[in-house]
C-alpha cells in the first residue's frame, strides 16, 4: 500500500511538474513595484500552487537560459547560509512543494548596502520579492540568482 501510495504521488509530481514547466513561459505578465517603479513581471510564481512553483524553479535552474533576464515575483520562505571558504552569507527564498517533502530554494541578492543580520528578516519568515534572473561564477561554478531591490514580509 505505502509503495503504490508513494509511485500515484510521483507520478502526479511528474505530471505536475510537466504542466509547470510547459506554463511558466505562459503565465501573463503583471505589474510590480521595484524601487517604486512598476515593472513587467515576466514570471509570476506568487499566481502558481506550490507544486508548480516548486517545478517552475526547478525548471529555472535546469534550463537558465530560458530565465536570464526576465523578472520574476517569487515568496517563500527566508533562509541564509554562512560558507566558510567564501566568508559570505548567501540569502535564499525557498518553497517546497505541495506534500513538503521537497524543497526547492533561489538565492537572491539584495541591490544596495544591506546588513546581515540587521536588516534581514528572520530565518523562515514569509517573504516575497522581485528580481531579475542572472548568474554569477564563483570558485570556478555557475550559480543562478534573482536581484532584487527589496524584500517584502
Amino acid at each position: 500500500m505505502k509503495k503504490s501510495l508513494y509511485i500515484v504521488m510521483l507520478l502526479c509530481m511528474i505530471v505536475s511538474c510537466a504542466a509547470g514547466c510547459t506554463k511558466v513561459a505562459s503565465l501573463p505578465a503583471s505589474g510590480d513595484s521595484i524601487a517604486g517603479n512598476t515593472v513587467k513581471i515576466d514570471v509570476d510564481l506568487t499566481a502558481l500552487t506550490s507544486t508548480l512553483v516548486y517545478a517552475a524553479v526547478y525548471n529555472m535552474l535546469a534550463n537558465p537560459d530560458d530565465s536570464m533576464g526576465k523578472t520574476v515575483k517569487m515568496s517563500g520562505l527566508y533562509y541564509s547560509s554562512y560558507y566558510e571558504e567564501t566568508g559570505l552569507n548567501y540569502h535564499f527564498v525557498v518553497i517546497e512543494d505541495a506534500t513538503a517533502c521537497c524543497a526547492q530554494g533561489l538565492e537572491f541578492i539584495w541591490n544596495g548596502k544591506h546588513k546581515y543580520p540587521d536588516d534581514y528578516p528572520k530565518e523562515q519568515t514569509e517573504i516575497a520579492v522581485v528580481g531579475i534572473f542572472g548568474s554569477y561564477e564563483e570558485m570556478g561554478i555557475t550559480y543562478y540568482y534573482l536581484a532584487v531591490d527589496d524584500i517584502n514580509t
